[in-house]
């Protein structure tokens, strides 16, 4: 018997199946959640190389990043009387250390002298803030500046648990203003004493990890990758209070603007001739060299592409649970039109 090619007559010969419903090729939730947590483990897995760590990071910021809760997760800092800043003997040494990169003695000089400082108790961010988390800043706000890392201002979907940068310190405030409001908490930048005993510790260590530079620590130039990582991918680099990214990936701007250390002296260098005060980052990014990586070094960030600078968010008081629900925002924090 000869086949009858006619639609009309036999569905077998139908030209067009039913529309497929998408919610049956979708993994169940539950699935997702589980992947996200083995992902999330690699992520901060030192036993894991580099490269599975970065594809682990990749995926998981693809399918949700269950790390970056509603409120942010942030170290447990106790306060009392600390030692910040470098010893005047110690700059010739370190800038010796670092001259095969550039560096001149005038750019250590900023971190002395080692002197004390008081602080109290404060909590500060386990991880930089993300694209996704300056995004949904944008998008409650209406703030039109865009970060100027994002082409054509475009959200970085596929790299939504890397560190936002490419902002300045007014965004940076906006967001911690912001994030104060949607979650009923007073969130704020940490203080640059808050900053730098936050990644070196009760030991003053000269890397958040140690006493000598390690590439595979930290993302900076030496490391290779050239761009930024996902958050927490570099965990040998994590702080001695829990804190990741402190060293590498992208610079961090604290809340103080730069001025001599107590019995120091102001140093002229080229951004305070060609920009007057500037608000002080920290931490090296993966575009500098690992001498702005130091726990001590206090810099600045000059318009361009080589100065990818973020920031992380501290508080004085303990924050409530990471997941707890966020405010709806009022009409009253919209900037449409600005």
């Amino acid at each position: 018997m000869t086949e009858q090619h006619d639609a009309g007559a036999a569905p077998h010969f139908a030209e067009h199946a039913g529309l497929t419903d998408p919610r049956a090729l979708r993994p169940a939730a539950g699935m997702l959640v589980r992947a996200a947590v083995d992902l999330a483990a690699l992520v901060e897995d030192p036993a894991v190389p580099l490269g599975e760590r970065l594809t682990a990071g990749g995926m998981l910021g693809l399918i949700g990043d269950l790390r970056l809760t509603p409120v942010p997760r942030t170290c447990a800092v106790p306060g009392g009387t600390v030692q910040i800043g470098l010893p005047r003997q110690s700059v010739g040494a370190v800038a010796a250390e670092w001259a095969h990169v550039g560096v001149e003695e005038s750019w250590i000089e900023k971190e002395t002298p080692l002197h004390e400082a008081v602080l109290e108790s404060y909590w500060i961010g386990t991880y930089p803030v993300t694209n996704g988390e300056y995004r949904d800043f944008l998008e409650d706000t209406g703030r039109q500046q865009r970060p100027s890392t994002w082409y054509l201002g475009a959200y970085p979907y596929d790299r939504g648990n890397h560190p936002v940068a490419g902002i300045g310190p007014s965004d940076a405030d906006a967001y911690a203003a912001w994030l104060s409001e949607r979650t009923g908490h007073p969130w704020r930048l940490p203080g640059e004493a808050e900053w730098e005993y936050a990644a070196a510790g009760p030991k003053g260590l000269a890397y958040p990890w140690g006493g000598t530079f390690d590439p595979n620590a930290a993302n900076t130039r030496e490391t290779g990758v050239h761009t930024t990582t996902p958050v927490g991918a570099f965990p040998a680099g994590r702080s001695p209070f829990g804190a990741f990214d402190m060293a590498g990936n992208v610079e961090e701007y604290v809340a103080d603007v730069y001025r001599p250390y107590p019995g120091g002296q102001f140093v002229a260098d080229d951004l305070a001739e060609s920009h007057g005060p500037y608000r002080v980052a920290r931490g090296g990014s993966f575009s500098r060299y690992g001498d702005l990586a130091r726990t001590r070094r206090r810099h600045g960030a000059f318009p361009g592409p080589l100065y990818p600078v973020g920031f992380r968010v501290a508080t004085s008081l303990p924050p409530p649970p990471e997941n707890t629900r966020p405010r709806t925002t009022t009409g009253t924090t919209k900037e449409h039109g600005r």
